[in-house]
C-alpha cells in the first residue's frame, strides 16, 4: 500500500512539475525571443542608418555608377569604420553594396571571400532600396547569404538627397536570440530537476507520515480478527490521519468493552440459568425420594415457582434483546395516563419497599397527566428503573417518583430517584450499554444480566425521546426520561 501511495503521489507531483515548468518555459522563452528579436532589429536598423549617414556625409558618392570606386578610393577607411561598428556585437556584420547588389565593402570579420556571401543581393530587394525604402527581414536574402539572418537594408543618397548611390546592410544571426532563450531554459530545467528532487523527498516523508499509521491500523485490525482487542495505534499530531487513528483507538476500546461485556453476559446467563435449574432439580429429586415431607412440599413448590419465574424473566429479556437488535419490535402509540401507570408500578413494589423500609415520595404535577407513547413499552422502562432503584437503595433510604411537565416544550419528565450505592462516575457513560453491570460482584443484583437499561434506552430512542442518569457514588442516583404529551390533551399541554 505504501508503494502504491508513494508512486501515485510521485507521479502526480512529477506531472504537475512537468506541466508547470513547460508552461513557464514556453511563456518565458516566447517573451525573451520576442524581446530579443525586437532589440536586435532596433540595433541592426540603427547601425545601418548610422553607417549610411556617415557614408553620405563623409564620402558623398556622386553617382550610382561610380559609388563603388569612390568608396574604395576614399581617404576615409570605410572598412575600418564598419568593422568598428560591428565590434559592438560580435554576432553582427555590416557590408555596403552598389545599386546592383554587389558587395563593395564589408567588415573584416566577414569579408567578401570568407563564404558568407553566396551572390549579389537580389534585384527585388535592391529595387525597393533604390526607391528609398528601408528593408527589414529574416531569411537568407534570396540566397545571397549562406544562412538565414536578421538583416536591414538602408539606402545611401547622393548629395542631392534624391538619388540612391549605394546601400548599407547590417545582418545579425539568430544565434544570439537562441543563446538568450537557451540560458533561462537551462535554468528552468535545472530548477525543475531540483524541485523534482525536493518533491521526491517531500513525497517520501508525506507518504510515510500517512501510511505508517495506516499500516499500524492494518496490523491492529488483524489482531482484532484474531480476538486480541488490546492493540492500540499511536496518535501523533492533529491532522486527519491523527483523527482517524484516534477514532480507530476508540473503536478498539469499544470492541474490547463489548467483548468484556459479552463474556460477562455469557457468564451471568450461564450462572442465571444454572442456579435456578439446579435448585429446581434438587427440590424435585428430594420430593421424589421422600426427603421432603408432604406437609413441607407446598413451601418448596413455591420456591420452584419463583425459580421458574426467574428463568421466565431471563428468557423474556433475551427475546426482547433479540427483537430489538433485529428491529422487529413494533410499537403501538396511544394516549394513556402516565401518573396512573406510575401508581400501579409503585404499588407492585410494595413488598420490596417494606422489606427495606424505604421512605417513598410520589410527586405528580397533576392527578392525571396524559402521555402519547406505547403504554406497554413505557411500563417496561418505568418498571425496570423502579426495580433498579429499589434493588440498589439502602435501608430506610428515600425512593422518589416524579412526573412533571416541562414549561418550554411541554414534554413530560418521568424521574426515579433513590438513595443508595449510586453509580461510579467512570461507569455512567456505559450504564446503557448491553451486558454492562456496575454491580460486578452481584452482591445486590443477583438476577440481572445487564440488559434492562440497554432495552430501556432502545425503547426511548424508538420513541424519539431521551433517557439519562445522574448519580453521586455512595449517595444517590436519578434516572429520568421524557415523553410527548397526549395528542388529545388540553391546549396548555400540547407541544408547541
Amino acid at each position: 500500500m505504501a508503494k502504491n501511495v508513494f508512486t501515485r503521489y510521485l507521479a502526480a507531483f512529477a506531472l504537475i512539475i512537468f506541466v508547470t515548468f513547460s508552461i513557464l518555459g514556453v511563456v518565458i522563452g516566447s517573451n525573451l525571443a520576442v524581446t530579443t528579436v525586437k532589440e536586435k532589429r532596433q540595433t541592426v536598423s540603427q547601425t545601418s542608418a548610422t553607417v549610411a549617414g556617415v557614408i553620405q556625409s563623409v564620402i558623398s558618392p556622386t553617382s550610382p555608377e561610380n559609388a563603388g570606386d569612390e568608396l574604395l578610393s576614399s581617404e576615409f577607411s570605410l572598412e575600418e569604420y564598419i568593422t568598428l561598428m560591428s565590434d559592438y556585437d560580435t554576432d553582427m556584420s555590416v557590408f555596403v553594396t552598389d545599386i546592383h547588389g554587389n558587395v563593395v565593402v564589408s567588415d573584416t570579420h566577414h569579408n567578401i571571400s570568407d563564404g558568407m556571401f553566396n551572390s549579389a543581393v537580389p534585384d527585388s530587394i535592391m529595387q525597393r532600396i533604390a526607391a528609398g525604402e528601408l528593408y527589414d527581414d529574416y531569411d537568407d536574402m534570396g540566397g545571397a547569404l549562406s544562412d538565414a539572418y536578421l538583416y536591414n537594408g538602408c539606402p545611401v543618397f547622393a548629395q542631392d538627397g534624391k538619388t540612391v548611390v549605394c546601400s548599407v546592410f547590417t545582418c545579425a544571426s539568430s544565434g544570439s536570440v537562441r543563446a538568450v532563450v537557451a540560458a533561462p531554459l537551462k535554468t528552468l530545467i535545472m530548477a525543475s530537476l531540483w524541485v523534482f528532487l525536493a518533491a521526491l523527498i517531500a513525497v517520501y516523508f508525506i507518504t510515510e507520515r500517512i501510511t505508517s499509521p495506516l499500516k499500524r491500523m492494518s496490523h491492529a485490525a488483524k489482531s482484532f480478527a484474531a480476538g486480541k482487542f488490546d492493540v492500540r495505534v499511536e496518535v501523533s499530531g492533529s491532522d486527519e490521519v491523527a483523527e482517524l487513528a484516534a477514532a480507530f483507538n476508540a473503536m478498539a476500546e469499544s470492541l474490547r468493552r463489548a467483548e468484556d461485556m459479552r463474556n460477562t453476559f455469557l457468564a451471568n446467563v450461564s450462572h442465571d440459568l444454572k442456579t435456578p435449574m439446579t435448585t429446581i432439580s434438587g427440590f424435585i429429586d428430594a420430593m421424589l425420594v421422600g426427603a421432603i415431607p408432604p406437609e413441607q412440599q407446598p413451601e418448596y413448590l413455591e420456591r420452584i415457582k419463583n425459580e421458574v419465574l426467574r428463568l421466565s424473566r431471563l428468557v423474556r429479556q433475551l427475546l426482547d434483546l433479540s427483537r430489538v437488535q433485529a428491529g422487529e419490535r413494533k410499537f403501538e402509540f396511544a394516549d394513556f395516563d402516565i401518573c396512573e401507570t406510575a401508581r400501579q408500578i409503585l404499588l407492585s413494589f410494595e413488598q420490596k419497599i417494606n422489606e427495606k423500609r424505604l421512605d417513598v415520595e410520589f410527586d405528580c404535577q397533576e392527578f392525571n397527566l396524559m402521555a402519547y407513547a406505547d403504554k406497554d413499552a413505557i411500563h417496561q422502562v418505568f418498571y425496570n428503573l423502579c426495580d433498579n432503584a429499589v434493588k440498589f437503595s439502602r435501608e430506610k433510604g428515600l425512593l422518589k417518583i416524579g412526573v412533571t411537565q416541562r414549561e418550554k416544550d411541554r414534554k413530560i419528565i418521568v424521574s426515579v430517584y433513590n438513595e443508595g450505592v449510586g453509580i461510579p462516575s467512570e461507569d455512567i457513560p456505559f450504564v446503557f450499554e448491553r451486558f454492562y453491570k456496575t454491580d460486578k460482584s452481584r452482591g445486590l443484583d443477583k438476577t440481572g444480566v445487564g440488559l434492562g437499561l440497554y432495552i430501556s434506552r432502545t425503547i426511548m430512542n424508538a420513541h424519539g425521546e431521551e433517557i439519562h442518569v445522574e448519580s453521586s457514588q455512595g449517595d444517590n442516583c436519578c434516572f429520568w426520561f421524557t415523553l410527548k404529551p397526549a395528542l388529545g390533551a388540553s391546549k396548555d399541554q400540547v407541544k408547541h
